[in-house]
Order: structure tokens, then C-alpha cells, then sequence
């Protein structure tokens, strides 16, 4: 297939790049729209702008439960260039990053040693044209550095077997290397054929829901205003008595009002004070609408109900944010293994097929950490499965499931040092017959 060069790649990053500033601004709650209102003028809308954080919520939720630990089965030792790479930082940005517009991208570089380097590139500043089926880029393109205007200064083209870096006023620079694709991979959540480069966790449904919140609280600050200080009305002032002061007669704690000469006196009201509970109903059913969008509950953006939830009760109320962390678990250590595999061709000097690290599987931590109950029913459960089942739950999935890594002292199990494990019969019919004079106990 032919290459379509950096020029086209540039033009691509600019066409898409807007869309993911966007979400990025959704995300540090700077994106402020302005609404057209029938009753609200524009400068009292300046004056009364609200700032919500739910978008960052929707991210940060499944980005926290989307922990990392390590790749099985690894014979490549593709571990130990992550644990060269400040892997607590790299791990975490990434997948942040890829939450927030869909997808990041990895550039791998070599240090002054030859070991690769890896770093974490937004997707506002990287594109490429991908491979659907290996998930690798057949060319990328990235912005490595930009001046104060937002203009590029430094740019990287990468294709197979070559990375070309163009520093404004300088010559290129061209650095070879031996990995079957582009140094550039992209980290993709929830791709499919339409989006190879997948979805944002704030979509458009989420930023409506979360404008709505929006101008529901900046309503409810201007009618705050009318709801502290009620109007109030005269009628039957003399045409001659002196004009009332409305900001003295708002303040006043006491107004006094003479009758006039023909013996009339005026009367006093006040207009009814508008109600704030429809204000709270509409950010409620906002709230409903952007939780039921994230898959979140109403606890999760402040609306907190009389009864607190025990373990399982919030695992069934996140049922939704599970799937979707299993989800973006597989999505997540497909691009994480193409990173694996690039930067160990770029550390052994030699060309790996992909087909070579077919053993090689992601592991990640469980998306909800078990409580004390939890272990307890699990531990029952796993007794129950071994019995019908020798050796079908071990120290591994048990992991998987917990995750809580077994300790071993000696070769023995924490907890019953000098106790041998290994003389635990594993069936019944491994069981020693009773004697004539013993009992069973």
C-alpha cells in the first residue's frame, strides 16, 4: 500500500485535533458554552457561570479501577522494558489520555544506550493510518514540540524500519531501526469498524447531559437572586408624596407610610417568591440521564441516598462500569502488547513476528477489590470447586481474582510456616483407611 506522507497526516491531525481539545476542556471544566435564552439577557448570563465535573468523573471512575499488574507468559521479557519506562506514570496516562479522546498514541525512541524509550502522546497531537487487523500503524505522524501560537516546531514522520524527525530550520534527521511497523502505536478504546480509532468515555450524550446541568444551575443562580430579596408592591400612594427608594425599601427593616390628607393609607404586598424544587428535578433527571450515559450512579455525582451500599449492593449498581472495564481491559492490552512487541525488536536489534508473542496475555488487577465477606464466600467456593475439581483453582487465578499475590516462606504457604502442603492429599481415595481402635473425627 502506498504511503501518504506527512503532509497528508498533518492535515488529518488539524481536521480532528479540535474535536479532541474539546473533550480535554470537558475534562479540566474550562469548556464554557453559551446558551441562547428567551428571558435571560447575555451579560446576566456572563454574570452566572457554572462549572460541573462530571465529565472528569465519567473518565476518572474507570480510569482508577483500570489497573495494570503485568504480561503472563512472558518469554520475550517484555516486563522489564515497562519496568524501565516509570511504569506507575506510563500506564496510568495512557489510559487516561485514551478515555478521554478515544486513543493515545506510544512513540519508541532509543536513549543514549539503545534501550528503548517509551513515551505517551495525545491524540491531539498524533495520527496515522492504522492496520485494522495487527492494530499497528502502516505510517504515523506526530507534533513532538510546539511554540507559544500553537505551531509546530518539532514533527515526526514514522514508517517501517525508519523515523524522520523535522525541526523547523534544520535539516532532517533519519533514524533506522528493525520493528515490523511504524515506532508510533496506538492505544485504542472500544474500537470497531466505523472508528478504528475508537470512542471518547465523554460522548456527545454526556456533554448534552451535562449542558443541561449547566444551564439548569445558572437559572436557578438568577432566580436565587429574586428568591432572597421577594419583590414587593405599594398601592395608594398620594401622586404627591415623595418617591420610595427601592434599594432602601428592599434593605429596611422598618418603612413607615403616613396617611394622607383625605385620611387614605396605602397598601402593602409582596409578589410570590418562586420555588428552587423544580431546579433540583431537572439537575436530578440530568443527573440520571449523564449517569445512566457513563454508567455511574447517582451516588457517584454527589446525589448520595439515606442507606450506604454494602460491597455487593455497589458492585450490582456498577454493573454497567464492570463490563465496560472488562472491555476496555482487552482493548487496552492489545495495544499495550504492540508496545511490548516494537520496543523489544528495537532492544534485541532483530525483527520479531507478531505471531511469535501469541503466548504472551495482559494481565490486570480485578476492577473491584474484594472485601473480607467477599474473600470469605470466595475461599468456601474455591474449597468446594477443588474437591470436585483437583487443582482447578491455583496461586494464579486465584490473582485474578483477589488480587492478592499468595505469599510463600520456604516453599510454604504464609501463615503455616513448617506445616508441608505438599502432604495435603488432593482426593479422598489419598486419604489413609482408619484402624480398628481409631475414630473419625
Amino acid at each position: 500500500m502506498a504511503l501518504k506522507g506527512p503532509t497528508y497526516l498533518s492535515k488529518k491531525l488539524e481536521k480532528h485535533r479540535r474535536r479532541v481539545e474539546t473533550r480535554y476542556k470537558y475534562y479540566d471544566m474550562k469548556y464554557h458554552n453559551f446558551n441562547k435564552s428567551f428571558t435571560m439577557p447575555p451579560e446576566i448570563q456572563r454574570m452566572f457561570k457554572s462549572t460541573i465535573g462530571w465529565a472528569p468523573k465519567a473518565v476518572d471512575t474507570l480510569a482508577d479501577r483500570l489497573v495494570f499488574r503485568e504480561f503472563a507468559e512472558d518469554n520475550f521479557n517484555l516486563n522489564e522494558i515497562f519496568q524501565m519506562n516509570n511504569p506507575d506514570t506510563f500506564f496510568d496516562s495512557a489510559v487516561l489520555s485514551a478515555l478521554i479522546a478515544s486513543c493515545c498514541f506510544v512513540y519508541i525512541s532509543e536513549d543514549e544506550n539503545g534501550y528503548p524509550r517509551l513515551q505517551v502522546i495525545e491524540a491531539s497531537e498524533a495520527t496515522g493510518e492504522i492496520d485494522p487487523i495487527t492494530g499497528f500503524l502502516s505510517e504515523g505522524y506526530a507534533v513532538l514540540k510546539r511554540d507559544s501560537y500553537n505551531n509546530p516546531l518539532i514533527e515526526a514522520y514514522f514508517e517501517k524500519g525508519l523515523t524522520t524527525i523535522y525541526e523547523k530550520d534544520k535539516e532532517p534527521l533519519y533514524y533506522t531501526n528493525t520493528a515490523p511497523a511504524p515506532l508510533l502505536v496506538p492505544i485504542i478504546h472500544r474500537p470497531d469498524a466505523v472508528r478504528p480509532f475508537g470512542r471518547s468515555r465523554i460522548s456527545r450524550s454526556a456533554m448534552y447531559w451535562q449542558n443541561y446541568a449547566k444551564r439548569v444551575l445558572e437559572r436557578s443562580d438568577v432566580t436565587a437572586e429574586f428568591y432572597s430579596f421577594p419583590q414587593k408592591y405599594v398601592v395608594g400612594t398620594s401622586q404627591d408624596s415623595e418617591k420610595l427608594d427601592s434599594w432602601r425599601a428592599t434593605i429596611s427593616s422598618m418603612l413607615e407610610f403616613t396617611k394622607d390628607d383625605e385620611g387614605e393609607k396605602p397598601t402593602l404586598g409582596q409578589f410570590t417568591t418562586q420555588s428552587m424544587a423544580p431546579f433540583m428535578e431537572q439537575l436530578r433527571m440530568a443527573a440520571a440521564g449523564f449517569a445512566g450515559e457513563a454508567g455511574l450512579t447517582l451516588d457517584d455525582l454527589g446525589f448520595v441516598s439515606d442507606n450506604p451500599s454494602s460491597s455487593e449492593a455497589i458492585k450490582a449498581a456498577h454493573e454497567t462500569l464492570r463490563v465496560a472495564a472488562r472491555k476496555a481491559q482487552r482493548n487496552f492490552g492489545s495495544g499495550f502488547l504492540n508496545v511490548g512487541i516494537l520496543a523489544a525488536c528495537v532492544r534485541d536489534n532483530f525483527t520479531y513476528e507478531r505471531k511469535a508473542f501469541y503466548k504472551t496475555k495482559a494481565k490486570w488487577e480485578p476492577v473491584f477489590e474484594p472485601d473480607a465477606a467477599t474473600i470469605s464466600a470466595l475461599g468456601d467456593g474455591v474449597i468446594k470447586i477443588n474437591q470436585s475439581v483437583p487443582g482447578y483453582f491455583g496461586k494464579a487465578n486465584l490473582r485474578d481474582l483477589t488480587g492478592m499475590e499468595g505469599e510463600a516462606i520456604d516453599g510454604h504457604i504464609a501463615g503455616l510456616a513448617g506445616f508441608n502442603t505438599q502432604a495435603i492429599p488432593e482426593t479422598i481415595e489419598e486419604q489413609p483407611e482408619l484402624g480398628d481402635n481409631q475414630q473419625e473425627t
